[in-house]
């Protein structure tokens, strides 16, 4: 039987309003003002992390998990023995265990999933959460940006349609910060501000020009940034060794200074874990890359459990939403090397402080940690459990594209995480 293009469509809007009246989105709000999101590249095995289950052995290929489960906070629910620090810490977490969606081989293709929520589309760019975060509410300070990554910039990562407002200012040294936006050494204040005066006057010849705007308002943006309010954020040693000392090494340093940049108004802060990593392949942990992930594990158990401390003494902890990305999880069995391969049909994605409603755990999994058994959560309902988090209404329509394109693609935030 032959549909017609117009059949089509009007058989399929009746389908997206028929499912929408039969179940419609919850409406929640959450009062969290700034977002920390932790993206830990390659693939975070959710069997040996958050989704622990009986032990298997990589010798003898024994699926299940690389290590044994230790209890947290919270009754019932068991993480990694690699851990601990964040066990303690599990009643102001939730490890989403059920996560899922259908890209498998592609590292590429799912960390661009996860950042936008949205397959790879050949006719528009999507914007990434934190785009759509400094879209949606600018920056909350004077004299800082609404986005920062601190990383290696991406494509994945952009503001895609809502343009370059929307976009990063990233750097790869929380020592030095964005030194591109520092003024150069041999040149002093007064000689900055006769560059400026002189800029002042020439602009005034070609604000009209659509391309002069453009680069006149980056220009401006740059200069803004520039100011003591921004850098000065960067100064780590600025903190007591007291503070300091609990988030570790350089990853940990990145989350300080995610905290710092929150604090100065900063709305929107990922942090990378893309350094050389202790194990050789990161959470890629094909091979021999699972022989020293617990080295991987640990170092994010200081992290995590350092910044959620933090927020905590200063009283940040509730308004700041932390989220642990990663592209895909991997399966139970070990491949002949002793890794594990990619998995996207049930992995773990955590959500701590930011107001929410924590239970330790959310959704559940079968024993292998590879198929979902209850309360599945498709990476657009982890969107919306952001957006809505952070305020934002994730049923709202976003403009500037080639045509108005819903906030998540069809997302549901998940309601049971929201103060009732």
């Amino acid at each position: 039987m032959t549909v017609s293009r117009r059949a089509f469509l009007a058989a399929t809007a009746a389908a997206v309003a028929s499912r929408a009246a039969a179940s419609p989105a919850p409406r929640v709000r959450g009062s969290a003002d700034s977002c920390v999101f932790v993206w830990l590249g390659g693939g975070m095995a959710q069997i040996d992390t958050f989704d622990p289950k009986a032990v298997g052995d990589p010798a003898t290929r024994k699926a299940g998990s690389a290590y044994e489960s230790i209890p947290t906070a919270v009754n019932g629910v068991r993480v990694c023995r690699f851990l601990p620090k964040t066990a303690a810490l599990m009643d102001r977490v939730t490890a989403i265990r059920t996560v899922n969606h259908d890209v498998i081989d592609e590292h590429a293709a799912a960390t661009h999933r996860v950042h936008t929520g949205r397959p790879t589309a050949g006719t528009i760019q999507y914007p990434s959460v934190g785009s759509v975060v400094a879209h949606e509410l600018g920056a909350r300070g004077e004299g800082v940006p609404a986005y920062v990554l601190i990383g290696y910039p991406n494509p994945s990562r952009g503001p895609g349609f809502l343009g370059p407002r929307a976009g990063y200012v990233y750097l790869t040294d929380t020592a030095a910060g964005p030194a591109a936006l520092s003024r150069p050494a041999g040149v002093p204040a007064e000689r900055q501000s006769d560059r400026e005066r002189l800029l002042a006057g020439l602009r005034e010849g070609g604000r009209a020009a659509a391309p002069v705007a453009a680069y006149d308002q980056a220009l401006a943006e740059s200069l803004r940034l520039a100011g003591p309010r921004f850098m000065s954020v960067f100064d780590l040693n600025s903190e007591a060794a007291a503070v300091r000392q609990p988030f570790g090494g350089e990853f940990g340093q990145r989350m300080l200074l995610a905290r710092r940049l929150t604090e100065a108004g900063v709305r929107f802060v990922e942090v990378s874990h893309n350094l050389n990593f202790l194990n050789g392949t990161g959470w890629d942990t094909h091979n021999q890359g699972q022989r020293n992930q617990h080295l991987l594990i640990e170092e994010m158990d200081t992290a995590l459990s350092a910044l959620i401390r933090d927020l905590e003494a200063r009283r940040r902890l509730d308004k700041t939403l932390i989220v642990i990305g990663t592209e895909f999880g991997r399966p139970a069995e070990f491949d002949a090397g002793g890794g594990r391969g990619h998995q996207g049909t049930a992995f773990s994605l955590v959500l701590a402080g930011g107001g929410l409603r924590h239970r330790g755990a959310y959704g559940v999994t079968d024993d292998l940690a590879k198929r979902i058994v209850s309360d599945g959560v498709s990476v657009p309902d982890f969107h919306a459990t952001v957006y809505a988090a952070l305020g934002i209404d994730p049923a709202k329509t976003l403009a500037g594209g080639p045509r108005p394109v819903p906030i998540t693609d069809d997302g549901r935030p998940i309601a049971a995480l929201f103060p009732g």
